[in-house]
């Protein structure tokens, strides 16, 4: 399965989840439902997957979480934000740098429409 084929798949469960329960919960219910969906498709799903830190000569093996790693290709960031910002954007790039991945999708579900929440974020796999 390639990673547009995975993201194909997040989309389609991410709007299912938000038909059904709308938008107003919070961000761990969504997190919860979407892992759930994902596993149920026959897909490998790491929830709260820990983020190793390097910096220097110093190595934090957990100093992020991620909300969703999808067969270790794809990082899902789950919100119930106002609005998606440069902030959000930068920390999944972060997320992705470290992980060396290239895929992530941010999804916002405080929107009525979930179409406007979603932010597909490419790593360019620039050097830390």
């Amino acid at each position: 399965m390639t990673e547009e084929e995975i993201i194909k798949v997040i989309l389609d469960e991410a709007f299912h989840i938000h038909k059904s329960i709308g938008p107003g919960m919070l961000e761990s219910v969504y997190k919860t439902c979407l892992a759930y969906r994902l596993r149920q498709r026959g897909l490998f799903v790491e929830t709260e997957k820990a983020v190793a830190v390097i910096f220097e000569e110093i190595r934090m093996e957990c100093g992020y979480r991620a909300d969703i790693v999808v067969e270790k290709r794809v990082v899902v960031d789950t919100k119930n934000i106002e609005a998606i910002g440069p902030l959000q954007v930068a920390q999944i790039l972060t997320y992705l740098r470290f992980l060396n991945l290239r895929f992530g999708l941010i999804l916002n579900f405080n929107s009525v429409l979930l179409k406007d929440g979603i932010k597909r974020v490419i790593n360019g796999f620039e050097k830390l």
